[in-house]
């Protein structure tokens, strides 16, 4: 098997809403959507947000979840300006920031903010992370040092 994710998908309660989140506050924009589901082009693969109940009876298993999943979704930017830029545009906007920017001791910026249903996504510059001029994460330096 590859080493790769062609499709990422969130389940969620509220699929309308979770729509108004991404493409309202967020300003992407679907490639495909229908009354269940919704998809967005990201840098090299897909990201679906699918109704809960029906992608977990799909699977075969409960739908029911609460709390931090374990998983959080990072963007990676290259500069600690554009962290501050995103960060105050989404405060702007009412986004729920779960941990406001920080610089760890290692070096970049970073903070957490949460969609409408819990997900976390984390916006970061990571002067760990390399990124191509797309900004795409192409690798990563050594960290056995830290």
């Amino acid at each position: 098997m590859e080493q790769r994710i062609s499709v990422l998908t969130i389940g969620a309660d509220d699929l309308p809403a979770m729509r108004g989140f991404y493409e309202d506050k967020l300003g992407w924009k679907p490639v495909a959507a229908n009354n269940d589901i919704v998809f967005y082009k990201m840098n090299g693969f897909l990201l679906s947000i699918g109704k809960r109940k029906e992608l977990a009876g799909f699977i075969g298993i409960h739908p029911e979840g609460s709390g931090f999943r374990g998983v959080t979704f990072g963007y990676n930017v290259p500069t600690a300006d554009e962290v501050w830029t995103l960060y105050r545009q989404l405060k702007d906007k009412g986004v729920k920031i779960l941990k406001e920017p920080v610089e760890p001791p290692f070096g970049g910026l970073f903070f957490y903010f949460e969609d409408i249903e819990g997900n976390v996504i984390e916006i970061a510059y990571n002067t760990f992370v390399y990124l191509d001029d797309q900004n795409n994460a192409i690798g990563h330096k050594p960290i056995d040092h830290l």
